[in-house]
């Protein structure tokens, strides 16, 4: 598939919390919270929102390429945590960044946290069909929301908020191709991470407890680790079969920023050096579905991404799924 990505943007809250100061609110040790997690730092929307994030991420994206928001046919939202369930979010990004009525299509995706690999994917195929020129695909999470302070701060601690976005169009001869794209899902491990509440599992009417039980999320790591211990390895082994690269070629590592000790664990588990891997997790926390974009801002404008590179985006989901492409810029 000829596309490649023109810009890049990324927006965090004006607050910014330490884990330390997380410690004292709490009361634990100091220094407690942030072992269990590995997380220094992350931000936290006060007076912003979703789509203030999703909007600012976008502009600065769109500098970047370079284009303006009347130059965009296509808008996708790839967000875990939608601005509210209905209608997407997509549609309000697209309003609020000036577009005219009907000069766009805008819609969302969700894969949770693979979410922007998805909507990048679909962009992508809609590009090549001709069905767009220019496709804007953002990730914006207020991740901090619904968190289970009370019961597993460990768990709560591990995220942050924040958005990032991609203006993508086709590439041109030499310009960088995406190689391939893979997904795999293992429902066994549906339960092991989630949000109940909100959908229609359960009747707020009708069933106020168990919605209010199940408003909050939770994961259950230990079955996550098992899953991820058994399989991605050879998710990996099938990622760069199909895209004909071997291990060494790989230049660079964007990977999901679940938690510091899961990229560690990743690294050693997938044989990638540490310095091959973008790792923001301890300052930034897990930005659900804006981490793997996120990541890859930083990335272009620290300069460790440059023409002619071999990316490998990677990532796990709740649901649960294993999700990469790679691409050739």
């Amino acid at each position: 598939m000829r596309i490649r990505i023109v810009g890049t943007g990324r927006a965090v809250p004006a607050q910014c919390i330490t884990t330390a100061a997380l410690e004292e609110r709490l009361g634990l040790g100091q220094g407690e919270l942030e072992a269990a997690t590995g997380v220094v730092q992350r931000y936290v929307c006060e007076a912003e929102s979703q789509i203030d994030l999703a909007c600012a991420a976008a502009r600065l994206a769109l500098d970047d390429a370079g284009l303006g928001p009347n130059d965009v046919d296509l808008i996708i939202g790839g967000c875990g945590v939608p601005y509210q369930p209905l209608p997407a979010t997509a549609p309000l990004v697209m309003q609020a960044l000036g577009l005219a009525d009907g000069s766009a299509a805008a819609f969302d995706v969700n894969s949770t946290c693979l979410s922007f690999l998805t909507a990048f994917e679909t962009a992508g195929r809609m590009i090549e069909a001709g069905q767009c020129e220019t496709a804007l695909v953002f990730s914006a999470e207020v991740a901090s929301r619904a968190l289970p302070w009370r019961d597993a701060p460990e768990v709560a601690a591990l995220f942050g908020d924040g958005a990032a976005a991609a203006v993508l169009r086709r590439a041109g001869p030499g310009e960088g191709r995406m190689a391939a794209s893979l997904m795999r899902t293992y429902p066994s491990a549906w339960e092991a991470c989630g949000i109940g509440a909100g959908g229609t599992r359960f009747d707020f009417s009708k069933e106020p407890e168990e919605f209010a039980r199940h408003s909050l999320f939770h994961m259950d790591g230990k079955e996550l680790f098992r899953l991820t211990s058994r399989h991605f390895n050879g998710f990996v082994a099938a990622l760069l079969e199909r895209a004909g690269w071997r291990h060494n070629d790989v230049d660079l590592v964007v990977p999901h920023q679940a938690s510091p000790f899961a990229l560690a664990h990743m690294a050693r588990q997938t044989g990638f050096a540490p310095e091959k891997l973008v790792d923001i997790a301890a300052s930034f926390g897990n930005q659900i579905a804006a981490s793997i974009p996120f990541a890859l801002d930083i990335a272009r404008h620290d300069g460790r991404v440059v023409p002619g590179m071999k990316l490998l985006f990677l990532g796990t989901s709740a649901g649960v799924s294993f999700g990469g492409m790679a691409l050739e810029t």
